[in-house]
């Protein structure tokens, strides 16, 4: 996978970084900014190579790792959880979690520095024409938009330039289709259920399709599944298969009584935005640590993909349904969404035109950027200190000790006399 994700990322570099005549156009258009997700890799070689700022727009990455060795965001292990694979640590932790937190942090760190070297350095290098890191570049993005926010993160410390953007994309539900309207209407006081595994997930085993399709059949509730698939043998008539369907706008009908999700960004904050409470089906990467926080603030049950029955996935929907806790603490989360001085987007947008008016936002970067490893954990001073106090304590005990033979002598010495 790597090898694959190598030749990816060099194709990349080179599409951008040595078509001259793409390079020409793109100077000769005066750009004021870059804007990308650091998953594109080299867009920031791309800024420096037109010698404008750029903005960073992410998701916070696995331990925050991007976050914390190119960003300088703080991290504080004690209460800033890392993700695990199966994601089960909260801001809350035991002894021997804060244990499994710090392990996890040197793993994802040791993963990444690695990583970068063994897969980026020589791009970078080979493109800057000197030494340089992923972080060298990357470390000097003026802003870094947050899609995130406190409806969905752990409350922990931030820098003047990591600016939460979360749910920018979402917006007021648009009327339905006229037929998937209809479908939604004949549901009755019932409502329906939205069930999307996202856009990465085009089929499922024959086996795992109909254990779902089976507990979808089981609740009073009409269902629209997007899933293109196979269709499954146990497929009910209150279930509805649909190669694609509009999330936001039936997220945000008023018949709506739940999202089964696999736990992506955008669709959480769809479901936050609107105030359906949810199901968790998280299948890999960042989904299992997503959905932990939604069932952290009391949003959302998980369900196992691999092991789940078909009581399983049904009990799970019952509750989330007709525990009305669930719809309480997810119109809190919404509450909190909407209670900000900017809309997302407006906030975006702002921030990309104050880098933009400003040429870049270098005020807003702490001095964390310029200093080693060592400088930035006091390391160093730590050092003197020690060695101050080492020192002294070193004087002290030869003095109490040259004190201590010079009065033995000269009691030795009166002793003599005295004979």
């Amino acid at each position: 996978m790597m090898s694959g994700f190598e030749g990816y990322l060099q194709a990349l570099c080179e599409g951008m970084l040595l078509n001259k005549e793409l390079l020409a156009s793109l100077k000769e258009s005066n750009f004021d900014a870059v804007l990308y997700d650091p998953m594109m890799m080299c867009s920031d070689l791309l800024a420096e190579d037109l010698g404008v700022p750029h903005v960073v727009s992410l998701r916070l990455s696995f331990a925050y790792t991007i976050e914390r060795l190119c960003g300088q965001l703080p991290a504080p292990l004690s209460y800033v959880p890392a993700v695990a694979v199966q994601g089960h640590l909260t801001d809350q932790m035991s002894f021997m979690e804060r244990v499994e937190n710090m392990l996890l942090y040197i793993a994802h760190t040791a993963v990444f520095k690695l990583q970068v070297m063994v897969m980026f350095e020589k791009y970078y290098t080979r493109f800057t024409g000197k030494p340089t890191t992923l972080c060298d570049t990357l470390g000097k993005a003026d802003i870094w938009l947050i899609r995130t926010y406190w409806d969905f993160e752990y409350p922990r410390p931030l820098l003047p330039n990591f600016k939460f953007v979360g749910g920018l994309h979402c917006k007021p539900a648009k009327p339905l289709p006229k037929e998937m309207e209809a479908f939604v209407q004949s549901s009755g006081d019932d409502g329906i259920v939205v069930f999307s595994l996202g856009s990465m997930v085009k089929n499922l085993t024959k086996d795992r399709a109909n254990t779902i399709a089976s507990a979808l059949g089981q609740i009073p509730q009409k269902v629209l599944w997007r899933y293109s698939g196979e269709k499954p043998d146990t497929l009910a008539p209150n279930t509805r298969l649909y190669d694609w369907i509009p999330q936001n706008d039936l997220l945000g009908h008023p018949k709506t009584k739940a999202f089964i999700t696999h736990g992506g960004t955008n669709g959480l904050y769809e479901a936050i935005y609107h105030g359906v409470p949810m199901v968790g089906v998280p299948l890999f990467a960042d989904q299992p640590d997503n959905l932990l926080h939604m069932k952290t603030k009391g949003a959302a049950v998980i369900v196992d993909f691999n092991k789940m029955e078909t009581k399983d996935l049904k009990e799970a929907l019952t509750e989330v349904i007709t525990n009305p806790s669930y719809k309480e603490s997810i119109m809190r989360l919404s509450r909190i969404h909407h209670d900000q001085p900017m809309k997302p987007l407006d906030q975006a947008v702002f921030w990309i035109e104050f880098v933009m008016r400003n040429k870049g936002a270098k005020h807003l970067r702490v001095e964390a950027h310029n200093l080693t490893w060592y400088q930035y954990h006091c390391l160093d001073v730590a050092a003197f200190l020690l060695s101050v106090v080492a020192l002294v304590v070193f004087i002290f005990v030869k003095t109490c000790k040259w004190l201590f033979c010079k009065c033995c002598r000269r009691s030795s010495s009166s002793k003599s006399k005295r004979e």
